[in-house]
């Protein structure tokens, strides 16, 4: 899908500013943006430009994580709110922004302006008309530069992963552009430090089956003059790792059968000789083969065991989770 198509995408009218449905809208939700950013000086001020221009009676937040450049007083010269993380890394300041803020709907944008705000309007109204908890801004682009083609197979594997290990309800797991109810925020753990906190927004909203939504959004490269921080491939397998411990965090039977069951097949590859040895002479003269299989089978059925234990451990965590998602009340019950 290219860009040039992405008004067929999102074709249906949505409220504009000045368009009194519009203003009643922004009037009765308090409306949230969270900017993280580190080392932005050259692209924060077009990110919370564009952001005031689609969302006028948002409070806009940046929260910055340690930067080195003057961030914090570009930030500052466009009228956003300051805020700071000293613990490094993207997960910190997420973790920090969901507990400090305060508000109905959560806009949650990267710093680097690759996302188009203008379509966060229309991600709220989709989140209050249909009662979602999330609304993903999926990436679309034709510019090579923006979206490179190792970070688009990256992130084609990885979501592809996790739509095996929970579901296919997302298409684009680790974009940075995301509407989020206050019910959602609240109740999300954000365990993660680093580049994996959009793995975990994802997993979150799909393993408590919370109503969620997409529209796709341009995706452009980042204003002359600013770097990206984006490694593919050690980010990518840091992203990879929070996904295998996620789905032994969430999906532990499953997990620690597979997990068993390879243990058991290598087990009983090494146990064929000796069966076979001791079936034509009687004797077990490779001692040390036969007590390595029979410990790993033993070691399978134990990581069966296991798994089916810390099953109903991490289901008594989801209802945990639920409840505390259900303590919270939905934004269209102010409507």
């Amino acid at each position: 899908m290219s860009v040039s198509s992405l008004t067929a995408v999102n074709a249906e009218p949505i409220r504009r500013q000045g368009d009194p449905a519009w203003s009643e809208w922004t009037h009765e939700l308090d409306i949230a943006v969270i900017i993280p950013c580190y080392n932005e000086e050259v692209a924060i001020p077009h990110v919370v430009r564009a952001v005031q221009g689609a969302l006028p009676t948002a409070r806009i937040y940046v929260f910055d994580n340690n930067s080195s450049d003057s961030t914090v007083a570009a930030a500052h010269a466009t009228g956003a709110i300051v805020r700071w993380e000293v613990l490094q890394g993207k997960g910190h300041v997420i973790r920090r922004a969901f507990a400090d803020v305060e508000a109905d709907i959560y806009v949650l944008i990267d710093g680097d302006a690759t996302y188009d705000a203008a379509v966060a309007p229309q991600m709220i109204r989709m989140l209050v008309e249909k009662q979602l908890d999330m609304v993903t801004g999926t990436r679309i682009s034709d510019i090579a530069a923006a979206y490179r083609t190792g970070h688009r197979f990256g992130n084609r594997l990885l979501t592809g992963l996790v739509q095996m290990a929970f579901g296919k309800r997302i298409t684009d797991m680790l974009s940075g552009y995301r509407v989020l109810s206050r019910r959602f925020v609240k109740s999300f753990p954000a365990p993660s430090a680093g580049f994996g906190t959009e793995t975990e927004l994802t997993i979150h909203a799909l393993e408590l089956r919370m109503p969620i939504g997409e529209i796709a959004t341009a995706y452009r490269e980042r204003p002359a003059g600013s770097m990206s921080k984006l490694r593919t491939i050690r980010d990518g397998l840091r992203i990879f790792r929070t996904i295998l411990i996620l789905v032994k965090e969430e999906r532990p039977l499953p997990f620690f059968s597979l997990c068993g069951s390879l243990i058991l097949l290598f087990g009983l590859v090494l146990s064929m000789p000796v069966l076979m040895e001791f079936a034509q002479t009687g004797l077990v003269p490779r001692l040390p083969t036969a007590v390595l299989s029979a410990s790993l089978v033993l070691l399978s059925f134990l990581s069966f065991f296991s798994g089916l234990i810390l099953d109903s451990v991490a289901r008594g965590r989801k209802e945990m989770k639920r409840l505390a998602y259900l303590s919270i009340g939905a934004v269209a019950d102010r409507f």
